[in-house]
């Protein structure tokens, strides 16, 4: 298993690359924005983040700590979002996942509020 580092994940976040992104999950993995539906699976994934990014015009992941036990890593960090009118806002976020044997994202599970980002 050689599973990415939080600075590669969002490094690749942060590019807003969706076909990089989705190559990070496995073919059942999850992905869940705070309290919204799970998307399943890497279409879904590329799909679903691919409409959040059309909101935005931009963000950047600043680790704030990362833990990692075996297949599990947590993340603390903040996120700043560039919205389309020219603003920026910055939020807390907390970020956990889990890998499969091969690597791949099978949960991946964002914690924030959003709000301050379309306020």
């Amino acid at each position: 298993m050689v599973a990415p580092t939080a600075a590669q994940v969002f490094a690749i976040v942060d590019s807003m690359d969706l076909e990089a992104l989705s190559k990070l999950y496995a073919d059942n993995g999850s992905l869940v924005f705070a309290n919204r539906p799970a998307l399943i699976g890497p279409d879904e994934i590329r799909e679903g983040v691919g409409c959040f990014y059309d909101t935005i015009a931009g963000l950047k992941h600043t680790i704030l700590a990362e833990w990692t036990f075996g297949a599990d890593t947590v993340v603390e960090l903040t996120v700043t979002y560039r919205r389309h009118d020219g603003g920026e806002v910055t939020i807390p976020v907390a970020t956990l996942w889990h890998v499969d044997h091969t690597g791949k994202f099978d949960s991946y599970r964002v914690y924030f509020d959003l709000a301050p980002v379309y306020a």
